[in-house]
């Protein structure tokens, strides 16, 4: 089965979108002491900004999901196949824990070990590599189950101190775990996003169909999701543990109906996410040349501009604290804050936060453009992991 262009467009797409959080979290004037969903404190637009990135994760780890399968009907070897998954999975997540970490936070001790959605899909990966030989509706099944159900977890009566409990916590929820000075955080709980994953894989076969029978398809799939988040959402009993409530406007009632749970992602947060992701898989090959052409060099190379952004975004960070009037004594890389000193004001407003992120994205487009072509152009056993 060929390479399919509405992926890579659509995930450009949603890369090009988390370039956007990215540059929120470090660098906005509000970003280490607010939450921007945070009804109490933000604005429309600042909810919005982050809102509009919740598209990114569930969308990356979905689509990664569907490229394996796609893969395997290439080369219709699953024992080659599951080899590479697996040593690309602990690749990944070797990954997270030594550059990505780094990337982030630029802090030489690592004493914050954050696993998020490099790890996520590694550990995806380990996992479907050891099931490739379940039938993908099988796995499609699976998955859905647990994005449907793993809400109920923490509604199961476990014992406080049960062990049951300790080990089964991280897979499905945030953690901390504090050792030797330092902090593992779970920001990612494995077993949700690989619910993710596993539909998504199971979601490659329908690229099989003709053209129009694909887009009828996933325009079904994608209105249907919406319109059951909405009614899910508005019974507001289950679905997510943020319910909804009434607010000072009609506004921040919107906000707080659609204000739904990444953290792990939940029923609504996959719904709302993943029916937008099917309407744009359905259109995407229709976009104009230009929108196409741009989303396409960033979607073939997502692993490579989700590095090197990082590091782009922490160095402008950086040159922004200078130019505060910030010395390099008062940068505090161990504490989590990106450099930024806890108890001093620094940072941008909302205005160039976007204005920023646009001038990243166009920064990575002549890297990313010549990566493309370098990997399409080159056999190098590397590059599979890349």
């Amino acid at each position: 089965m060929k390479r399919q262009p509405s992926i890579d467009i659509v995930r450009g797409i949603v890369m090009i979108i988390m370039a956007l959080d990215h540059v929120r979290d470090l660098m906005h004037v509000d970003s280490i002491t607010q939450s921007p969903t945070d009804l109490a404190t933000t604005s429309p637009l600042l909810f919005f900004t982050r809102w509009i990135t919740h598209l990114c994760a569930p969308i990356f780890v979905f689509l990664a999901g569907t490229s394996v399968y796609l893969s395997l009907q290439n080369k219709n070897n699953i024992t080659e196949k599951r080899a590479l998954l697996i040593k690309r999975g602990f690749w990944l997540i070797f990954l997270e824990f030594t550059i990505v970490n780094f990337g982030l936070f630029f802090d030489i001790g690592f004493h914050t070990l954050l696993f998020e959605v490099i790890a996520a899909i590694g550990f995806g990966f380990i996992i479907l590599g050891l099931l490739l030989k379940i039938s993908s509706k099988t796995l499609g099944v699976i998955g859905l189950v647990i994005i449907v159900f793993h809400n109920l977890l923490p509604l199961i009566p476990f014992a406080e101190n049960s062990i049951i409990k300790a080990v089964l916590a991280p897979f499905f929820s945030p953690i901390v775990i504090p050792f030797s000075g330092r902090a593992f955080v779970m920001g990612y709980p494995p077993i949700p996003w690989l619910a993710i994953m596993l539909v998504g894989f199971a979601t490659g076969k329908f690229f099989a169909l003709e053209t129009e029978k694909r887009k009828k398809l996933f325009i079904k799939i994608g209105l249907n999701a919406l319109v059951l988040f909405a009614i899910i959402r508005f019974v507001n009993i289950y679905g997510d543990p943020a319910l909804w409530t009434s607010q000072k406007d009609s506004v921040f009632t919107f906000l707080s109906f659609m204000n739904v749970t990444k953290y792990p992602p939940s029923l609504l947060f996959c719904l709302v996410t993943l029916g937008i992701m099917f309407l744009l898989l359905a259109f995407a090959e229709q976009f104009q040349n230009g929108i196409k052409k741009v989303t396409l060099v960033y979607g073939k190379t997502p692993l490579f501009y989700f590095v090197v952004h990082f590091y782009i975004i922490h160095i402008l960070t950086l040159i922004m604290l200078l130019a505060q009037g910030f010395n390099w004594s008062q940068f505090e890389f161990a504490s989590g804050t990106f450099g930024r000193p806890k108890n001093l004001e620094s940072g941008l407003p909302l205005w160039a936060i976007y204005l920023i992120w646009i001038s990243v994205v166009t920064i990575l487009y002549k890297p990313c453009q010549w990566f493309g072509k370098y990997k399409a152009e080159n056999q190098h056993w590397w590059l599979k992991y890349i």
